[in-house]
């Protein structure tokens, strides 16, 4: 035993200067992707213990093999307005990682959309994925085309454009995309038929996130946002507390968001704000659900609309101000970097009990640093918003077998693997040295699976 404690330091150190070493490399490779370098330093500064207690991982270079991509694709999306002009926008494909699947990942329209930014959602959806215990890979896409304020014709001939390149990369055993920020429902309609007019056969599998009628799954819609919140009652859980009667803030008002929300109700909490890219909405008496679902989903208005059906509420101009209402549970479910070390304090402060990220990434370093050193329950967003990706996985399931399952099948499996999720991060967390981590605990869970996969199938 004594021998063990002397060569543990030396195996740590080894394994930090590993760690450091990798990422030094990547930041050379991928100058300028900081949201890539973000991702990395995130995931790699959690695995410092696995690689010290199991060096074949070093030796076998599986740091340096997941973190490089299988296959990064771009390409030109020409497409033509209503005015009649042709416009050109950038398309990009990340093929990350097939140890455990098929490449399965959302796709993003948005004008922030680049390399980096797909790089560091691909990487991050690696060890989503592993998480859920389903057999996917990690990948995901997007481009810098911005949908708002398009016509319905304009989304349709962008998508088309969009899928005409995208549609020879993909395919139900090789690469399942799905929606993302920009991608809803109506989006992947346009996709899905123009793969199939391509193709010239109907692979429902090529896709998720598909209209129910035509091979989507039921509680695919709500998946993201109920597993954040499944996964907040697991934390609580384990606290001796529920969702009853706390107080939620919540940011975004789209998809994730919304569903949050309802779930966050349904269990008996009072959700006090929201917000879109303008601003942000602080009802007291609880936030309308209703009103926000035709804002948003039906009436596609912006979120300062709910004031003028609900005066009693207060509307504020710019994101950042909501993290400053005090409540007992935070949900950053908009978009990544939103929260940072300030806001983070001031969550604290104001006695935040638990904090759950609904999407990729949006806390900074500095503000999980802040959570962890205060001892806030804090949810990574690779497992506590690996709903939405582990419904998607269920919907492949019930296209291959050709048959759908009911809303509540559905959603107890969701509910389920969330727990299963959290349950498989805190084991990792113990065994690992850090208990009540989940940062380090998601990670470590996930890069296993992934590692062990890589390691039997050789250097590929």
């Amino acid at each position: 035993m004594a021998m063990l404690q002397e060569v543990q330091p030396d195996r740590l150190q080894i394994a930090k200067a590993y760690v450091q070493e990798v990422y030094e490399s990547i930041q050379a490779r991928n100058p300028g992707e900081l949201e890539f370098h973000q991702a990395a330093k995130e995931i790699f500064d959690s695995l410092v213990p696995v690689f010290a207690k199991h060096p074949k991982y070093m030796e076998s270079g599986i740091l340096e093999r997941i973190s490089e991509p299988e296959r990064l694709i771009t390409f030109r999306v020409p497409w033509v307005d209503d005015q009649g002009k042709v416009r050109v926008n950038r398309g990009f494909r990340v093929q990350y990682s097939s140890a455990i699947g098929p490449y399965k990942g959302g796709i993003r329209f948005h004008p922030s959309v680049n390399a980096s930014i797909i790089k560091f959602l691909g990487f991050e959806q690696i060890f989503k994925n592993a998480l859920t215990g389903q057999p996917i890979g990690g990948g995901k896409g997007g481009s810098d085309f911005d949908p708002k304020g398009k016509s319905d014709g304009e989304i349709m001939r962008f998508t088309q454009s969009f899928m005409t390149e995208l549609c020879k990369y993909i395919g139900p055993d090789v690469d399942v995309p799905a929606g993302d920020i920009g991608v809803g429902a109506r989006e992947i309609g346009y996709m899905f038929g123009q793969y199939k007019r391509i193709r010239g056969g109907y692979e429902a599998g090529v896709l998720t996130g598909k209209g129910v009628g035509y091979g989507g799954s039921l509680g695919r819609t709500e998946a993201t946002g109920y597993g954040v919140v499944y996964f907040v009652e697991e934390m609580l859980k384990d606290k001796g507390l529920s969702l009853k009667g706390q107080t939620v803030v919540v940011s975004g008002s789209g998809n994730v968001s919304i569903y949050a929300m309802e779930k966050a109700m349904q269990l008996g909490a009072s959700v006090l704000a929201c917000s879109d890219s303008n601003g942000y909405i602080y009802d007291r008496r609880g936030i309308d659900l209703a009103t926000v679902k035709r804002l948003k989903e039906v009436e596609r208005k912006r979120i300062r609309d709910y004031v003028l059906e609900h005066p009693h509420a207060e509307y504020h101009e710019g994101c950042a101000g909501i993290w400053s209402i005090p409540c007992d549970i935070a949900l950053p479910c908009a978009t990544q970097n939103e929260l940072d070390d300030r806001s983070a304090k001031t969550l604290v402060a104001n006695g935040v009990k638990a904090v759950a990220e609904g999407a990729n990434m949006p806390s900074t370093l500095e503000a999980i640093e802040v959570f962890l050193e205060h001892g806030i329950l804090f949810g990574p967003g690779k497992a506590a918003n690996a709903g939405g990706v582990s419904v998607s996985a269920l919907e492949m399931a019930q296209n291959s077998m050709r048959l759908s399952w009911t809303f509540e099948e559905v959603d107890a499996k969701l509910h389920q693997i969330m727990a299963s999720i959290y349950q498989s991060s805190m084991k990792a967390a113990r065994e690992y040295g850090h208990p009540g981590n989940l940062v380090v605990g998601s990670n470590i869970a996930g890069f296993l699976k992934v590692a062990d996969a890589m390691m039997v199938q050789g250097i590929i």
